[in-house]
Formats: structure tokens, C-alpha cells, sequence
């Protein structure tokens, strides 16, 4: 009979679990942003929440006089927002983040009203018709609520309103090798990142461990619509280093395996990272039994180059698991997320 491990055997699952089943869309991000309060309380920190809605955790270095650093991971999902309200109650939808309709087929999704939240069904018509194997788009979509444009109105359900898919449907699902499994998710992007820093965090605290330079550790906002958050804290707080944790997508062709050991950014469409903090990272990792594969992006982008476009850091890096079916249903090895941990640890302790 096999055998994996639940959710609840593994820290990264467990904790990932958690603030998955909290709704998180850009814009909305709040519920989630208290969960990740709550932890850090749990941990000994005092969390700061800025004015964006980033939550941020100040960490004293040795070395007063080393570069700032900041490690960040956002907090945002992506998802729909609401463009129109029929007579019908029915909803006009589109993307919010880099969300496409058939990454989703039919099939329920919560949508965040002013007042409260609703259910509804993603619809996308009969197939008892003149139809096609062409791409669906979110103008062949509409979102059934059963409800009347008055009822609606009174759950605070308007024209900018957000949508998830329910959290019923999103996992985690654990499958393959028991003995090297991997897990699957909507979306590991980028709660796994949160979880990384968490868990680091939680790491320093338990082990009375302290950074070799001061650190910010953030908990941003609205990365998928712009990376808003991650540059108003760069921007205030002017670090040196920009350290973005999240997510390695695998496009075709690019040179990634799913086989445990993390993804790091070398160049995106915005620009090419620090290679000496990329050097860092990856001898870090060798350090903590891992090691990172780098790779370089046509058409993707991170708070960290965001941030660097903007000119709000001198230095950035990005690096995290690695994942297929990007923005979908995804799927990573759980041995990645561990050696995500162990690598942010050693690199921010490193003598």
C-alpha cells in the first residue's frame, strides 16, 4: 500500500495549508496579511504593516555597517475581478494577474464582496452547439451567482470586486514516488514564498540565531498587478539587497528539473540580477546539502527586478522552488521546499 506523507507531516505543507484556505487576490490581500501577523506574534516579532498593506519584520545584524538587506515574498494571488453585473445577477469577468480562463475550467470560485463573500460558478456554455477546440477567453465567460443584481448589491458585490477559485478545489495533493513525492497546488504562487521566510524566521527565533547584516524581512502586496508593494517598501526603506522569494516557472525549453533543488533567477525580461548574489546564493546552498539552478526568463518578471527598474536597490536577487503548470494548478517535489529553508538560512547567518 503507498504511503505519504499528510499535510499535516510536513512543516512547509502544513503552514502553506494554512494560508491557503485564506482568500488572497491583489488588492485584498488583508485576511492573509493577519494570519502572517499572528505567526510572527507566535514567533516573538513585533510586526510593522506600512501603509501599502506591507507586513514587514526588522532584524538587528552583527554587522551594523554590512549592506541592508531585504527578503520579500508577496502575499497576492492571482485571480478575476468583476468588470459588469448583469440583469440576471450573472458577472462579466476578467483576469486579474496572469490568470487564464482555461487554466480553470468550469467550476466554483468565492468572490470577495465589500460585505461579504458569495458563491459562484464559472461558466463557459454548452458544448451542445456550434463549438471549437479554440482558445476560451474571458469574454466567452460569465460567473452564475443565482442571485439578483439587489442582492448582490447588498453583499457589496460591484464592477472591481475580486474572485478566487474556491478553496475547496486548491489542495495541496501529495502524489508519485512515496519515497521523493510531489505535491501539487492552486497555486503554490506565492504562499510557498511566505512559508520559505516564515520558516525561516521561525528558524532564527527557535535557534537564537541573528543575521550577519540588518535585514527586513516583507510580506508584500500586489506583486501580480505591478509589483506596487514590494517597491513602495524598497523605495522607504532603501535597502542594498533585494531578495525576492518565489517561484521558478518551467517555459519549454527552459533548464529546470523537478528533482528538489531550487530555481534562481539570472535575467528576466526587465533585467539581469546581481551575479554576485547569485554566486552567494548558490554557495550557500551548496553550504546547507542543496544546490540552485539558474535559468534565465524571456517573459516573466519579480518584485526583486521590479524593484531594480524602479531604482530602488542597488543589488537583487530572486530564487525559490520550481514549479510546472505555472499560474494553474501547480506542481513542485516537497523535498524543494526544505532546501529553500535550509538555503535562506545559511546565506542570511553566513559569516
Amino acid at each position: 500500500m503507498t504511503t505519504y506523507p499528510t499535510t499535516h507531516d510536513h512543516p512547509a505543507l502544513a503552514l502553506f495549508a494554512e494560508l491557503l484556505a485564506v482568500p488572497s487576490p491583489s488588492s485584498r490581500e488583508e485576511a492573509l496579511a493577519g494570519v502572517i501577523r499572528a505567526r510572527l506574534r507566535s514567533y516573538g516579532y513585533q510586526p510593522e504593516t506600512d501603509p501599502a498593506g506591507n507586513v514587514l519584520v526588522r532584524l538587528a545584524g552583527r554587522d551594523a555597517s554590512g549592506p541592508l538587506t531585504c527578503f520579500a515574498a508577496h502575499m497576492d494571488e492571482i485571480g478575476m475581478v468583476v468588470t459588469k453585473i448583469g440583469d440576471d445577477g450573472a458577472l462579466a469577468v476578467d483576469r486579474s494577474g496572469g490568470l487564464y480562463p482555461w487554466k480553470l475550467g468550469e467550476g466554483p470560485i468565492t468572490i470577495l464582496g465589500d460585505v461579504a463573500q458569495i458563491t459562484g460558478v464559472l461558466c463557459m456554455g454548452s458544448t451542445h452547439a456550434n463549438v471549437s477546440d479554440k482558445a476560451v477567453t474571458w469574454a466567452d465567460v460569465r460567473v452564475l451567482t443565482g442571485l439578483s443584481p439587489a442582492q448582490l448589491a447588498r453583499a457589496g458585490v460591484r464592477p472591481g470586486v475580486v474572485a478566487v477559485p474556491a478553496r475547496a478545489g486548491c489542495g495541496p495533493v501529495i502524489f508519485g514516488d512515496p519515497a521523493d513525492p510531489l505535491v501539487a497546488a492552486w497555486t503554490f504562487d506565492d504562499r510557498m514564498g511566505c512559508v520559505a521566510l516564515l520558516r525561516m524566521l521561525e528558524a532564527l527565533a527557535r535557534d537564537g540565531l541573528a543575521p550577519k547584516n540588518n535585514t527586513i524581512v516583507g510580506f508584500t502586496v500586489h506583486e501580480e498587478g505591478g509589483c506596487h508593494g514590494a517597491k513602495v517598501l524598497a523605495q522607504r526603506e532603501r535597502p542594498d539587497i533585494f531578495i525576492a522569494i518565489d517561484g521558478c516557472p518551467i517555459p519549454p525549453g527552459a533548464p529546470l528539473k523537478l528533482d528538489g533543488r531550487p530555481g534562481i533567477w539570472s535575467k528576466d525580461q526587465l533585467t539581469h540580477y546581481d551575479q554576485a548574489v547569485l554566486r552567494e546564493l548558490c554557495r550557500a546552498a551548496v553550504e546547507a546539502g542543496t544546490e540552485l539552478q539558474p535559468v534565465v526568463y524571456e517573459r516573466a518578471a519579480s518584485d526583486a527586478s521590479a524593484v531594480y527598474a524602479a531604482g530602488a536597490a542597488g543589488r537583487v536577487a530572486c530564487f525559490g522552488h520550481v514549479r510546472e503548470n505555472s499560474h494553474g494548478y501547480e506542481v513542485s517535489r516537497l523535498s524543494v521546499f526544505d532546501n529553500v529553508t535550509k538555503t535562506l538560512i545559511r546565506f542570511i547567518t553566513k559569516d
